[in-house]
């Protein structure tokens, strides 16, 4: 029985490393663009990081997955930042030795705080 149950845990862990990082529901308004924001309108707060997948799941994730969760990523760093405009500087896909394909995707980007006419 505690196999069945160790066997069963691990498969939904393993799943579960699959799925995109979600967006707290907060972070939905934050907007990625990619050309600069208008300095004159917006404040630097500064660089977020966001990658999802690695050598292990990134052959088990598919490259929506991969994209989405990288981008989910940096709108929730760049909320609690207290940014709403994410300037998207560079979205790298990258693969493993010898992987079926994509195995991780990392966006970078620079977090400002624009104001609305």
């Amino acid at each position: 029985m505690k196999l069945i149950i160790t066997i069963l845990t691990t498969g939904i862990l393993f799943m579960s490393g699959c799925a995109a990082i979600k967006v707290r529901p907060e972070a939905k308004g934050v907007e990625i663009v990619k050309e600069l924001p208008d300095k004159n309108r917006c404040e630097y707060l500064g660089e977020v990081v966001g990658s999802q997948g690695n050598w292990f799941t990134g052959d088990f994730t598919s490259n929506k997955n991969l994209m989405v969760g990288a981008r989910n990523e940096i709108k929730n760093k760049a909320y609690s930042l207290g940014g709403n405009i994410i300037y998207l500087q560079e979205l790298k896909n990258t693969n493993a030795y010898e992987s079926l394909g994509t195995t991780n995707t990392t966006a970078i980007g620079k977090v400002y705080k624009c104001i609305d006419d």
